[in-house]
């Protein structure tokens, strides 16, 4: 429905900028829907804005200037080891089957795994937490891959749902595999995660489906976060890129399943 408010260019700017610090971020199809708008001038408006130093876009949309530099934002996270990322997005795609359904979490490498599924368009259906990949989604081949979309508590810095409601979806659906990843596996084996509530999701994903499959590149064994997602033991797999030799003799020494790509 469109906006009376924001009828004139500067209104609606200003009332995109508006909305932009209210929620920390937005999305082209937010603007479309919030503002009767179409998507080339959504994307005029937040280039506008940009300039002035209001919002920083992103992909689908944009988010407060600082939000970016962030060394757990969506955005910064997303240009990291991209080249491993892309191994492990191939390699999990392949492993699904027709008319399987998977979880895909909040995670930059699950993004890209998500990106790889559209590519090679198996009739799978994701279930996410994730908005880039829901706008993954909006401009998809339907007759492709389907998507389950996880609301909830919506968290700026990753692009995410969160919270008790986002759990309660999750723990609704049964899931084949999920592909998930994490902040940091410690020494012990278990998965950390920066933020407690990115942390339930991903362990109602883990727990809610059959083959839960980690994504990881090797910078993972040298970090942690603050909250544990769970032991490394709860997965079906280990997909790592460039991961130390020792580090992945550590993970089969638990028991654990582990393929290097």
């Amino acid at each position: 429905m469109s906006d009376k408010r924001a009828d004139l260019p500067g209104q609606r700017q200003q009332r995109i900028a508006e909305l932009v610090r209210e929620s920390g971020s937005v999305t082209v199809s937010r603007l479309e829907e919030d503002l009767g708008i179409s998507s080339a001038t959504a994307r005029r408006d937040l280039a506008v804005l940009e300039r002035q130093g209001k919002v920083k876009r992103t992909h689908g949309g944009a988010v407060m200037p600082g939000f970016t530099q962030h060394e757990d934002s969506f955005q910064q996270r997303l240009g990291e080891a991209v080249e491993a990322k892309g191994r492990l997005a191939r390699v999990a795609a392949a492993m699904l089957e027709a008319d399987e359904t998977v979880f895909v979490d909040s995670s930059t490498t699950a993004y890209y795994a998500a990106r790889r599924i559209l590519a090679d368009a198996p009739s799978v259906t994701c279930l996410t937490n994730l908005v880039p990949v829901m706008d993954l989604f909006s401009t998809a081949d339907p007759s492709g891959a389907s998507m389950v979309g996880v609301g909830g508590i919506f968290r700026a810095l990753t692009l995410s749902f969160v919270g008790p409601c986002a759990v309660r979806t999750v723990e609704s659906y049964l899931a084949d595999r999920a592909f998930v990843s994490v902040k940091g596996i410690t020494a012990g084996g278990h998965l950390t995660d920066a933020d407690p509530l990115e942390a339930e999701v991903k362990r109602a994903m883990i727990r809610q489906s059959d083959k839960p499959v980690l994504l990881v590149d090797g910078r993972k064994f040298e970090r942690r976060g603050m909250s544990v997602i769970g032991h490394v033991s709860e997965v079906s797999l280990v997909l790592t890129a460039d991961a130390h030799p020792s580090h992945v003799r550590a993970l089969e020494d638990l028991g654990v399943a582990v393929k290097s790509v």
